[in-house]
Formats: structure tokens, C-alpha cells, sequence
């Protein structure tokens, strides 16, 4: 049985499909869900589905030691990052290598880095009047959004678009492809 570890700080929409996905999966399962906020919806979600669950503080995150131990001992075959914000520690990256996946609302490498998420990108991609937006999944490295990319989605952005209609077109490819691709790489 492969087994992903799933980390989220939010509402756990991603996460979610991901459980939904593999819920009756005979090879591939949601092993576990770890998140950076103890009020995060995810967690909810992970409970009803019976996932274990917990959350963790940044000290437990940044040094080795706590969430370093967990996922030796779960040994994943997959780490997916489903709308976590922080940035992964090194020492995590050499542990499990090309096993730590993102999904990144914007056509990477554009509008990637530092503070470029949820509706930071899509403003951004609005104000700068592009013609098209999209998807990118990627391997995670010591730099945010600029691991090797695994996959890329896009849709066009109408004129009267707004960042929150934007927003909804890439909320649809996430739901379409996040865990698409994740069965694909494990097969």
C-alpha cells in the first residue's frame, strides 16, 4: 500500500478531493494529515474521513525533531503540500527526496516565490492582463516554487475577469488534476 501524508493550513478543499480520491483504493492511501494551524478545517475533514490528524507549531516544523520523526516513521511514499504556506526545511527536503509535491495556482516559474499564493497570484496575474492562468504541480526544493515541474493546466482569463473569478477557474483545475496526477506518480 502506498501511503501519501497530506500537510494543509487551511479549508483542506485539495486535500479533500485527494481523501476522496483513494478512499477505496486497494493501493494508495491518505495515511495521515499534518497542519501548521490547530483551527484549520482540514483537520475536521480528516477526522470525519477517520485519517489520523494532527497539528504542530513552528518550532516542532523548523527544527529537526517532532514532524521530522513522523514522517521517517511513516516512511510516505508521497508528501503533498495542499494549500500549506510554509516553506519546507531543508533537512526534510534531503530526507525524502523528490517525494514532496506542491500545487501552485499560477503557471509557474511566473508569479511563484515568497508571498505568491491564493488571491496574491490571482490579483496579480489580473493586474498585469494576462490571457491565460493555470496550474503548476511541482517536486518541492529549498526554494519556494522552483522545483522541477510535474505538470502545468491552464484556462483562459476572459476581459471582465476579477481575481475571485479567476480564482474559482483555478480552484476547478486544482479539483480536476491535484489528485490526478498524484495517482499518476504513484502508479
Amino acid at each position: 500500500m502506498k501511503k501519501i501524508i497530506i500537510l494543509a493550513s487551511g479549508n483542506g478543499t485539495n486535500a479533500q478531493s485527494i481523501m476522496d480520491r483513494f478512499v477505496d483504493s486497494n493501493s494508495i492511501q491518505v495515511s495521515l494529515i499534518l497542519s501548521n494551524k490547530p483551527q484549520a478545517y482540514v483537520l475536521e475533514r480528516a477526522r470525519l474521513a477517520g485519517i489520523p490528524a494532527m497539528s504542530f507549531n513552528r518550532f516542532a516544523f523548523a527544527k529537526a525533531g517532532q514532524i521530522q520523526s513522523i514522517l521517517n516513521q511513516e516512511q510516505p511514499d508521497l508528501i503533498v503540500l495542499a494549500g500549506f504556506l510554509w516553506k519546507i526545511p531543508s533537512f526534510l527536503i534531503e530526507d525524502h527526496p523528490d517525494k514532496i509535491i506542491n500545487i501552485h495556482p499560477a503557471l509557474l516559474p511566473h508569479y511563484g516565490g515568497k508571498g505568491m499564493y491564493g488571491m496574491n497570484v490571482h490579483r496579480s496575474v489580473i493586474e498585469n492582463k494576462e490571457q491565460k492562468s493555470g496550474i503548476t504541480i511541482h517536486y518541492v526544493n529549498e526554494n519556494y516554487d522552483e522545483g522541477a515541474i510535474i505538470k502545468q493546466a491552464t484556462c483562459q482569463i476572459d476581459q471582465n475577469d476579477t481575481a475571485e473569478d479567476l480564482a474559482s477557474k483555478i480552484h476547478n483545475l486544482e479539483q480536476q488534476h491535484f489528485a490526478a496526477t498524484i495517482e499518476e506518480l504513484l502508479k
